[in-house]
């Protein structure tokens, strides 16, 4: 347990260097994430024999990781970002890995943000493609529910998004100070528990769009208990009352207008 407890001063969240350029394993995870979610949502497609040609998932694929970069990126900037009108005046910067000629890499990622870019460049890739939104939404997200596990190893790694100061058995030394190892709990709740969750439904559902639905509601509800024991960013702190986070907030609003998205198909196919 002492070895746990103290594992950020024994682990070196750069895994190799290439002359100036370090990678670290956050970077490594996060590249675990997206082809493990590519792997699984291609593996269920086959196994369950979905009507869908290869090259349009393919194409389909290169779209919402796009849609994913971009939103990560300029959901974090909206969202959390104090430095939100500097990027939206400068927006060569956002993407911009190199600070005074050094690189430094591009920190800053909003999972809601990547969420929303996926939606948008499927909405996109749908209409192109004359491909149901709905019907291949619900592919995505067996993909996604598992990629998630090592998006949250990887901040855990890079020694981010830290917990709550607490005294659990369990609990990690952060600068000095025991915490909760809350990335791995998102992992757990966020990731695993939605994952199996979906497997269960996949060949239960009613109506397309049913697996997506299921997972917007399921990660909601799953970051807002997880929230309750992450430490709100450092930039932002509590919004209201000492239990409100920038994290928890969002994950209500998408809770609502996927609840209202819900109401409305089952009006439409009853």
């Amino acid at each position: 347990m002492d070895f746990w407890q103290n594992i950020y001063s024994q682990f070196d969240p750069i895994a190799f260097s290439i002359g100036s350029v370090s990678v670290h394993w956050y970077g490594i995870m996060y590249a675990f994430a997206l082809l493990s979610a590519i792997y699984v949502a291609k593996w269920f497609i086959n196994y369950d024999n979905i009507d869908i040609k290869q090259e349009i998932f393919d194409s389909y694929v290169w779209w919402a990781e796009i849609g994913v970069i971009l939103g990560a990126r300029i959901g974090y900037i909206l969202f959390y970002d104090p430095h939100t009108m500097y990027y939206l005046t400068h927006p060569w910067q956002i993407f911009n890995p190199f600070i005074d000629g050094t690189y430094v890499g591009i920190s800053g990622m909003s999972y809601h943000g990547a969420f929303i870019g996926f939606l948008i460049a499927s909405l996109l890739f749908c209409k192109k493609n004359k491909v149901s939104f709905w019907f291949i939404t619900d592919i995505a997200v067996l993909g996604i529910s598992f990629g998630y596990i090592f998006g949250r190893f990887g901040n855990f790694f890079n020694q981010e998004l830290i917990g709550r100061v607490t005294d659990v058995p369990w609990a990690i030394y952060v600068d000095g100070v025991l915490r909760h190892p809350s990335q791995l709990y998102e992992a757990i709740l966020e990731g695993l528990v939605i994952f199996l969750i979906l497997i269960y439904f996949r060949n239960r559902k009613k109506f397309d769009g049913q697996l997506a639905i299921i997972y917007a509601l399921a990660y909601s509800i799953a970051r807002i208990v997880a929230e309750l024991f992450r430490q709100p960013d450092s930039q932002l702190g509590f919004l209201y009352g000492g239990w409100l986070t920038m994290g928890m907030l969002i994950s209500f609003c998408v809770m609502l207008v996927t609840i209202i998205i819900l109401i409305v198909m089952k009006k439409r196919i009853s």
